[in-house]
């Protein structure tokens, strides 16, 4: 490897520039010869003999010319009519880009020579060149697939958890950087990716976003609230980045100035510190939060932050790749891989955790399952002069629907509440527990439905989210029913929905006012109490089960248990309850 011509005396100069070699050849008549191009060239070339186009490495159709990563090349020469010694003139027209001049300090020009020899030779050659080539970039290979299985494994972990943003910004991130090394073996080993769109994608594209979304893994993971104009910054950043970047490599030279260009070179600067810097911010605010996690990820933080200055210490004669076993491994790789294995370590770590945790709450699910076994009554009771029946049918495994079948030894009259919790699951599970409880207390001291529903509405107001239908119905020896609603669905008496009108859910006003209804219910009677989860069942083409089936139900005289199956079947969506009372002669 040769110094450029930026050292030795063309310092700054970029465009055209050729280099002509006069060589004698010594052969028999008609050997074939053929010529490889340099194994290190900038940027781009053509290769000329005796005045006359051999070929090209990179695109010359165009006023600028198209350049690639350089690659191994065989160009054949002519045969020489005569044997002997003779002598070839071989010119090579090189073109160096603008942005090269700002990759290392002794860039420009052929920095290896050409290969001139026997055909066969020099094709055995380029085959050992290309498969050198390929042992380099395989890493690059391997990289892409790992972090493409760890973006597939971080994105799966969003069906565990969808509340944690951490999983999307991990997965984005090993995405990025999977796209990051698949760019940089297209433009590598391939002539379909040119250096200057490939330096558009990777340096002002995805590099930016991977410093940005490094950045938010780590705010994200942490759980951090400060400093609150974090992500903000990293937003304005990444565009800053994109844009010096862009500027200061002379990516858009033909439109933009060269002066106007360089002077976004301190931006391009500040914002590479910036990055790494507030990266390490996050980290150190972690480390005060959580302590040990914190610390294990600091190393790999300070590792991947000195890769993004790999070029300022090539300038420095610092070398941060090695060829072990002839495969180039760079400092970044090593940093990103080390990111990844301490993530994966902490992801381990957060799922035993998280699988922990899940076991208790099914735990204390169960607790609830058998605290609302206990609670609700009996599916059939059997009072003088009434016939009663009930069916509970929870959405999951702790519902929200409840009722209480109260009967009253000294006057013989009967007190039923049913009602209906906002919510499903363990909190609803809470709230009818609680309820339970206040309609039992209340039960001891009056029997009144008004009473009762006055009693669960103070229970329930000033609790955040609380709130619930409910209705109360007393009905005396003598077969005299009050009814008091608030907000439940009304019952149906006979086949028929009681008239009465509506009123405010539990919980929401202090001092609420609920509607009550006297009616009398003679033998024969059926009375139906019943949730919205029966109205509310839905079918798969969205269609709700509605009023009109439960009325042509209740016509056929079905059980508490029929109609609540044939609501289940059709497709349930809430928790269903239904309580039958029949009055019947003493």
């Amino acid at each position: 490897m040769v110094p450029g011509w930026t050292v030795r005396g063309h310092a700054r100069h970029w465009g055209y520039a050729w280099y002509r070699i006069r060589v004698q050849v010594a052969g028999p008549s008609g050997e074939r010869l053929a010529l490889a191009g340099p194994s290190a060239v900038d940027d781009g070339y053509q290769v000329l003999e005796d005045g006359n186009l051999l070929g090209s490495f990179g695109g010359f159709s165009t006023s600028s010319p198209v350049i690639y990563s350089t690659q191994p090349m065989v160009f054949a020469l002519p045969q020489s009519p005569d044997g002997g010694l003779t002598t070839r003139v071989l010119a090579f027209r090189v073109w160096m880009e603008s942005s090269t001049l700002k990759d290392f300090p002794d860039v420009g020009g052929l920095r290896t020579a050409p290969l001139l020899g026997e055909a066969g030779a020099v094709a055995a050659n380029y085959q050992l060149l290309r498969f050198e080539h390929f042992r380099a970039d395989a890493h690059l290979i391997l990289l892409a697939m790992l972090f493409g299985l760890l973006a597939i494994m971080a994105f799966s972990l969003i069906l565990f958890d969808r509340s944690d943003q951490v999983y999307v910004w991990l997965g984005a991130t090993f995405l990025l950087i999977m796209a990051n090394d698949t760019m940089t073996v297209l433009v590598a080993a391939t002539q379909h990716l040119s250096v200057v769109n490939g330096d558009l994608i990777r340096l002002v594209i995805l590099r930016p976003l991977i410093y940005a979304a490094w950045l938010m893994v780590w705010w994200n993971w942490f759980g951090l609230q400060r400093p609150s104009w974090l992500p903000r910054a990293a937003a304005a950043l990444t565009l800053l980045y994109a844009l010096s970047t862009a500027m200061d490599r002379d990516l858009f030279f033909t439109a933009v100035p060269h002066p106007i260009s360089s002077a976004f070179s301190i931006m391009y600067l500040v914002t590479r510190w910036l990055f790494p810097l507030l990266t390490l911010v996050c980290v150190v605010y972690g480390i005060r939060r959580v302590g040990l996690e914190g610390w294990s990820v600091l190393p790999a933080v300070i590792l991947w932050g000195m890769a993004q200055f790999s070029s300022e210490f090539q300038f420095l004669s610092i070398h941060l790749n090695w060829f072990p076993f002839g495969v180039q491994v760079t400092l970044g790789d090593i940093a990103n891989l080390l990111l990844a294995f301490v993530i994966a370590g902490l992801l381990l770590r957060r799922l035993l955790r998280t699988v922990r945790l899940q076991r208790l709450m099914e735990l204390d699910v169960k607790h609830a399952q058998e605290v609302q076994r206990v609670i609700l009554p009996e599916a059939i009771a059997s009072l003088p002069g009434l016939a009663i029946e009930s069916e509970y049918r929870p959405a999951r495994e702790v519902g929200g629907d409840f009722f209480q079948i109260i009967p009253h030894l000294s006057d013989g009259s009967l007190l039923i509440v049913a009602g209906d919790v906002t919510g499903k699951g363990l909190q609803a599970g809470m709230l009818v527990a609680l309820l339970v409880g206040a309609i039992r207390t209340s039960a001891q001291f009056d029997l009144d439905p008004l009473s009762v529903l006055n009693i669960l509405n103070q229970r329930l107001w000033g609790r955040s989210e609380a709130s619930a239908t409910c209705l109360a119905l007393r009905i005396a020896a003598d077969g005299e029913a009050t009814l008091a609603n608030a907000g439940h669905v009304p019952p149906y008496l006979n086949c028929e929905p009681l008239e009465i009108d509506g009123s405010l859910p539990l919980g929401l006003v202090e001092d609420a006012e609920f509607t009550v209804l006297h009616f009398s219910l003679t033998p024969g009677d059926r009375l139906l109490l019943m949730s919205d989860g029966i109205v509310e069942a839905t079918d798969v083409n969205g269609k709700l089960f509605g009023f009109e089936r439960i009325h042509a139900l209740l016509r056929d005289e079905v059980s508490a248990a029929a109609l609540a199956s044939a609501a289940q079947n059709f497709g349930q969506e809430d928790d269903i309850s239904v309580i039958s009372i029949t009055r019947i002669a003493a």
